[in-house]
Parts: structure tokens; sequence; C-alpha cells
């Protein structure tokens, strides 16, 4: 009677070396297709473009730091409040007031909200804002001139407290 102990072949480190390569591309094509679907990456259109305004940019943020025109963002339930206002805490005087929501990574959820105003330097909306992170943009123009621009990251969860 004859027994063959083979033991660890050839074969069988070649079958182990192809199960891992196997299961590590397997993870890889499932990630890039989960990075690809939920976010473009895209920032800006053209960098270029947006390098060459950065500096006017930066010098118009820089006026209306000084301006010391500042604004307050509230959120309860449906309710979305804005309060704007000058160096003395008197109301400041504005026309419009847009609220741009936006989630950090992704675009699928993002909303604008113009405010309406409900008094001089209180502008209001109604509309249902998800749990968690946002990342607000908040313009506020008078006579058709942007007097305050600014960006505000909120998490709605901690709102709530």
């Amino acid at each position: 009677m004859k027994v063959s102990a083979q033991g660890f072949t050839g074969l069988h480190m070649l079958l182990a070396t192809s199960a891992f390569f196997a299961v590590v591309i397997a993870v890889n094509v499932t990630m890039a297709v989960y990075a690809s679907s939920s976010w473009s990456g895209l920032v800006v259109e053209n960098t270029y473009v947006a390098s060459q305004e950065f500096n006017d940019k930066a010098a118009a943020m820089k006026a209306m730091a000084a301006s010391g025109i500042s604004g307050d963002l509230s959120i309860k339930g449906r309710e979305i409040r804005y309060d704007i206002h000058d160096k003395g805490g008197s109301p400041a005087i504005v026309d419009d007031v847009v609220a741009n929501f936006k989630r950090p990574v992704g675009d699928h959820e993002d909303f604008r909200l113009t405010l309406r105003e409900i008094s001089e330097g209180r502008f209001e909306a109604d509309h249902a804002v998800a749990r968690g992170d946002w990342i607000v943009e908040i313009i506020s123009r008078r006579n058709g001139v942007v007097v305050m621009h600014e960006a505000k990251r909120i998490d709605t969860a901690e709102l709530s407290r």
C-alpha cells in the first residue's frame, strides 16, 4: 500500500497568492466605484482663472472685514434666520440675502435659499435642513453690491441640543 503525503506544493502557493491579490484588487475596485460615485472632486471649474482672481477676492474680503458688518445665523426646526448688523450692533441695511447650503463632501443635497426680509437687518426662510455638517455661504447685497459675504460651517445635530 502506497501512501502519498504531498504537503504544501507550488500549486498551493500559486492559489494562495492569486486569492490574496484577487481580494486586494476587488477592494480597490469597490473603493474606486464608491469614491467616483459619491463626489466629483471638482472644487473650481478652472484653477488658472481662480488663481488669477485670488488677490481681488482677498482684497474685497479685507474691505468687508474692515466695514464691521457681521451676521448671525440661527436654525430652529424649519426656521432659518439671519440677523445682519454693523459695528455698533445696529441692523445693517441690505436689500437681499441669499444662503447657499452645501455639504462638505458631495453636492446631491445642496440647496440655495433667498431669505425674505422680516424687519430691518433680519431675514428668514422656511426650509428643512437635514442633520449633519453643512457649509453655509451667505451673501448680503445692497443696491446690487455685495456688502457681506461669509461662510459658516455648522453641524445641525449640535443645533438641536
